[in-house]
């Protein structure tokens, strides 16, 4: 039984990763693998095939003497790993709020604006930089479309702005990786207390820098990037600017922002304080006049209701059920080690190790298989597989990896798949043009972040 419940896992998986063949929003084999997972598990647990395992290493098996208490410990086990999942989409449900909130109210044009150059070079290192730092606020994939959006402004000739696309898919990523905010994963791995936002900034910065300059150094020197632009100075004025744009672009980015500092003033988990600063910018934005004798009859175009109808359900629905798909492995007990029963993913860690003894090796490989697959349930499974402390220098290296390994392909990050749908960028031009730059950021990153954690720390 097991192996089947392992095999759900892999079939799930692979339909996510065919998406676009098989035509099949990603969501509906996440739910369809994570319900199945969990109805198979209860129902092998109490006909007594299988155990179970929750997180301080307490077996659970129907056969014991004690069935109600059993039984008790599988639905606690059921409710603390959703306990957990929710937290995480508590937290992305607030900050993809605020985003759009700033968005409805124009305050990303803001930041259009002051981007005014003709020089290919200026602009290429301009809009990386925002992008690096932008991502490690917003997140990666919100800033990669707010630059993408801005570039359609500045670059007409396409063939040109999707190279700029291109590069801010890196700068993107490695700007949210040595952010907790910056990187879903990144935001998983703080929630999960595997790290903290101050160790998660230390420890990742110098990589981070290095995996976004380098790219960018190697493609300055490329003649695509030579010459001048021409500057549409009037597709500044496409839309009006709002009253209001200044106060919410300042006021959404302080608010998230100021979570990582709430957490560390009073120890609650950062869903707490997401929740805080979502009801602060939600107040404000329903006394904040947008307009000139504004109109209630047009308050519905700015108001929180809107903005929660544009943020991504699906998304946030896929991550459900891609979570609880792998904590249903973490829970099942697969095996023993050292005389202790250990759970599928503790196990199957103990395996890899034991074929790679290097632990860097194995992160800077899951690095790369995160370009080919979703570097969610990796980073994930990974927490459940090893059970080093807070702030462990792994947990940081499995941070970078999985952040910025993605950038390799075009479908390996959700900023990748975004830039591809915004400029239908083709994957095999990518792979061909921007793989390489990208691998070069990557792997300078990592051996500096080797470098750093051996031979300095």
């Amino acid at each position: 039984m097991e192996a089947i419940l392992i095999l759900l896992f892999v079939i799930g998986y692979l339909s996510i990763t065919l998406e676009h063949p098989l035509k099949l929003d990603k969501t509906v084999p996440a739910l369809l693998m994570a319900s199945l997972m969990w109805a198979l598990l209860a129902i092998g647990f109490h006909k007594g095939w299988f155990s179970v395992i929750d997180g301080y290493g307490t077996v659970f098996n129907i056969n014991s003497t004690d069935i109600h208490q059993q039984e008790h410990g599988f639905e606690g086990l059921l409710l603390h790993h959703v306990g957990k999942v929710a937290e995480i989409l508590i937290f992305l449900i607030g900050a993809m709020t605020i985003v759009e909130l700033i968005d409805l109210h124009r305050g990303f044009d803001v930041l259009k604006d002051m981007v005014k150059t003709k020089s290919k070079i200026r602009l290429l290192w301009i809009t990386g930089i925002v992008g690096f730092i932008l991502s490690a606020v917003i997140d990666n994939l919100t800033a990669t479309i707010v630059l993408i959006s801005l570039l359609r402004k500045l670059v007409q000739n396409r063939e040109e702005r999707i190279w700029y696309a291109s590069l801010i898919v890196i700068a993107a990523n490695a700007g949210g990786a040595w952010s907790p905010i910056g990187d879903v994963t990144t935001t998983m791995l703080w929630i999960a207390k595997k790290v903290t936002a101050g160790g998660l900034s230390e420890y990742i910065i110098v990589p981070a820098i290095l995996c976004f300059i380098v790219p960018f150094a190697l493609a300055s020197r490329m003649k695509v990037f030579k010459g001048e632009i021409e500057v549409d100075e009037k597709s500044h004025e496409d839309r009006e600017r709002l009253l209001s744009s200044k106060t919410m672009l300042w006021l959404g980015l302080g608010a998230i922002v100021f979570v990582p500092i709430f957490k560390t003033l009073t120890h609650l988990p950062p869903y707490v304080g997401m929740m805080l600063s979502l009801a602060v910018v939600w107040m404000v934005s329903e006394y904040i006049h947008p307009e000139d004798n504004f109109d209630k009859s047009r308050k519905h175009l700015y108001s929180a209701n809107k903005a929660l109808s544009r943020i991504e359900i699906s998304s946030i629905l896929f991550f459900l059920g891609i979570l609880m798909a792998v904590a249903a492995l973490e829970s099942l007990v697969f095996g023993s080690i050292n005389g202790q029963e250990v759970g599928t993913l503790r196990f199957a860690a103990e395996s890899i190790s034991n074929a790679i003894p290097s632990m860097d090796v194995v992160v800077i490989l899951l690095g790369i298989l995160s370009a080919v697959i979703d570097n969610v349930p990796l980073v994930a499974a990974s927490m459940g597989m090893y059970t080093y402390e807070i702030d462990h220098s792994i947990w940081h290296f499995i941070a970078y990896s999985a952040g910025t390994g993605g950038s390799m392909l075009i479908i390996g990050s959700a900023a990748g798949v975004a830039a591809m749908g915004m400029e239908k960028i083709d994957f095999i031009w990518y792979l061909k043009k921007i793989t390489w730059l990208a691998f070069a950021g990557f792997i300078t990153g990592a051996m500096a972040f080797l470098f750093i954690e051996h031979y300095i720390r």
